[in-house]
């Protein structure tokens, strides 16, 4: 496994993330799909053995049940300071308000089991509450040695320029991190909030780099649990299905051109493209070897083009 700092941080993030929205009980009604606490913790356990240390998870994941399957399960494989855990604020009462933000910092460092959040991410943009009054409390959440870097998620451009401009207009902690959505078949985020991290050396940490696994196999749709429930899945991806599926052939095709997997591709596009730690949401132990092995994986320029000729424009979906 390869390992890379966090953005402008001192934080040392292997090149994998493991997503945990996979991880909780299933009776929060998010998802009917989630992990039990041993199934989580097997995940958790396998991913250590690979060198991963980046865990995500949110507040709002299963109900905090999801922070709670992988407190439990780095406090029983691992030593707090080997790894760094990332949760999230946005999706609870008051969203990102003053008030709200340090409520909910202490609400995840209980169901985490720990007293130091590696990474806390807002969630989304809030546009019911002024810049000035999230961008102060999260740096006193910084300050009072409960969070040591901050990131971001899923909003245009400008919003996140502008976040960032605040805090240094203020003299307050700036985001490390953009978790956006990005992979072969949402390529919005390349227009303005990509080349902003860049010029800002912010770690960019894409969720769904496989597209809800349409980037991992040649068919459209799989006979798992997650594929016939995940409605948010299919609402990101089923409306341009017929078109989309022109870039799942041809990762399909460099695949078995290759002798790799069609994953190890698409994931080797993301580092391609700059990606820090894209986050791999999966629910069997077995699917992070896979994905291990993209870290290797170059892809040529002339393959790169390939991949990327077909795509068209896309709605928006992530930033709200």
């Amino acid at each position: 496994m390869e390992y890379t700092k966090l953005g402008n941080s001192d934080i040392e993030v292997s090149r994998l993330c493991v997503g945990c929205m996979s991880f909780g009980d299933p009776a929060s009604k998010m998802h009917a799909w989630t992990l039990n606490p041993q199934e989580s913790e097997k995940i958790v356990r396998h991913a250590l053995t690979l060198g991963i240390n980046f865990f995500d998870t949110a507040n709002c994941y299963s109900a905090g049940t999801s922070e709670e399957y992988l407190g439990r399960a780095i406090k029983n494989n691992a030593a707090r300071d080997k790894v760094v855990l990332a949760t999230k604020v946005y999706f609870n009462d008051g969203k990102l308000s003053g008030e709200a933000i340090p409520r909910e910092v202490e609400g995840s460092l209980k169901r985490l089991g720990t007293d130091y959040i590696d990474l806390l991410i807002i969630h989304r943009f809030d546009y019911d509450t002024p810049i000035e009054e999230t961008m102060e409390a999260l740096d006193q959440v910084v300050r009072s040695g409960k969070v040591r870097a901050i990131g971001a998620s899923a909003m245009y451009g400008y919003q996140f320029m502008n976040m960032q401009h605040t805090a240094e207009k203020n003299g307050w902690t700036k985001f490390v991190s953009m978790q956006n959505h990005y992979n072969l078949l949402y390529r919005e985020d390349e227009r303005e909030l990509i080349p902003v991290c860049d010029e800002q050396n912010v770690a960019r940490t894409p969720y769904s780099p496989l597209a809800a696994g349409r980037l991992s196999r040649s068919t459209w749709s799989a006979d798992t649990m997650r594929s016939r429930t995940d409605v948010t899945a299919k609402g990101k991806y089923d409306k341009t299905q017929e078109s989309d599926m022109e870039i799942v052939k041809r990762v399909s095709e460099i695949a078995v051109n290759r002798g790799v997997t069609m994953t190890q591709i698409a994931l080797a596009w993301q580092f391609a493209k700059g990606a820090t730690a894209p986050i791999i949401g999966a629910t069997k132990a077995e699917y992070f070897d896979d994905a291990a092995c993209s870290v290797d994986r170059k892809l040529s320029q002339q393959e790169i083009e390939y991949l990327e000729e077909a795509y068209i424009p896309h709605r928006i979906v992530g930033a709200l």
